[in-house]
């Protein structure tokens, strides 16, 4: 049962926009940031949500590693593609304005793909193939990240979480949504469970001796310092699919940095050669497909919501309660939150109110006495 007080919706999102725009950002940014991370607490994805407001946004433009103002160069365009740089501004910002590009060129011919360039981290992957989704197209994007995923057989540090997101319509009142990290964990969940005052599972990180850790704040301290990896999805080794994982996790550095032409693996670890903070200059990748363009939309939304009611529908497992289809848990997540707010937990509330404070901004928040 959840325990955090619930601050509304409108609340944390005019909130989040005002501090935003103190910190440098225009209006118009800062409104597509705050919904970028709300979305992520909306889908119960809080690892990316309001927990990374701070952290990830305001301490990076704090510290000169993100530029709050985002100038966006189209370095090549054609009728399907484009390649843009960001030049080290808001992430969230230049796939916003990739997206909406790349649906007009789909609509236009039927498929379109891009990459960025010189960018920072842009949220959850799935904000950006769902504008593809509620655009009728399907939505494909994978994003490299600071090296933290080991390879199979190793226990260094060498490339990001780097998730593979699809999503894509259905006839069900949500779509088919698959985001996630092609790792085992993520960092935002191992901070989550951190800023809890929770042990990280075992079998999800090794330390540069091959053993597991499940001290969240040594693991996030030793990541830092390159002494400790996540593993790929299926884990160490072969024996439980590891190197699935990490094929996967490998076919997203790839797209994410050689379509644009630009840097991977330990080049994004925000150090330079003296070990001086630096741009992490990331890179996204996005495709859309308009199903128009083969056997049309609504026989597309016809399958794929069979496909899906077909697999919550068959046999369970002794015990379980129900088959989910990737995307169902995040619809029942905003169905439980819609009404009542973004749970917001202690270590947040202190900073919520430390920036009020800070700027003097006119907020009293529910959690306060």
């Amino acid at each position: 049962m959840e325990t955090r007080p619930f601050v509304p919706w409108k609340m944390v999102n005019d909130f989040m926009v005002d501090v935003f725009e103190k910190y440098g950002v225009p209006r118009k940014d800062a409104e597509i940031c705050a919904d970028v991370l709300l979305e992520s607490d909306r889908r119960g994805i809080e690892s990316h949500g309001c927990n990374r407001f701070k952290p990830i946004y305001l301490d990076r433009i704090k510290n000169g590693t993100l530029l709050p103002v985002t100038k966006i160069d189209i370095v090549k365009e054609t009728p399907t593609t484009v390649v843009m740089d960001a030049n080290n501004g808001m992430g969230m910002v230049a796939s916003h304005r990739m997206m909406e590009m790349l649906i007009e060129k789909a609509k236009k011919y039927g498929m379109a793909g891009g990459t960025i360039f010189n960018s920072t981290h842009y949220g959850i992957a799935g904000y950006w193939t769902t504008m593809a989704e509620k655009a009728g197209m399907i939505g494909i994007s994978g994003t490299n990240a600071r090296p933290s995923v080991a390879p199979t057989w190793g226990v260094e540090p060498m490339m990001g979480t780097n998730p593979l997101t699809f999503t894509m319509p259905t006839d069900e009142d949500f779509p088919f949504n698959f985001d996630c990290a092609t790792s085992t964990i993520q960092n935002g969940k191992i901070e989550f469970y951190e800023r809890s005052g929770k042990p990280t599972p075992a079998g999800l990180v090794v330390n540069r001796q091959g053993e597991t850790m499940t001290d969240s704040g040594k693991i996030l301290k030793d990541m830092r310092a390159g002494q400790a990896a996540l593993c790929p999805l299926g884990g160490l080794g072969e024996a439980t699919g590891g190197y699935k994982g990490y094929g996967f996790t490998t076919v997203v550095e790839i797209l994410s940095a050689a379509l644009a032409g630009g840097p991977y693996m330990k080049a994004l670890n925000g150090k330079d050669e003296n070990g001086k903070t630096q741009m992490y200059r990331l890179g996204h990748f996005f495709f859309v497909i308009n199903p128009e363009f083969f056997m049309g939309l609504e026989t597309f939304k016809k399958t794929a919501g069979g496909i899906c009611r077909d697999l919550r529908a068959s046999a369970k497992a002794p015990g379980a309660e129900r088959i989910y289809t990737a995307g169902e848990k995040e619809h029942l997540a905003w169905l439980d939150r819609k009404d009542k707010g973004v749970p917001v937990g202690e270590a947040i509330q202190k900073e919520f109110i430390a920036l009020r404070d800070e700027f003097k901004l006119p907020y009293k928040f529910p959690f306060e006495k």
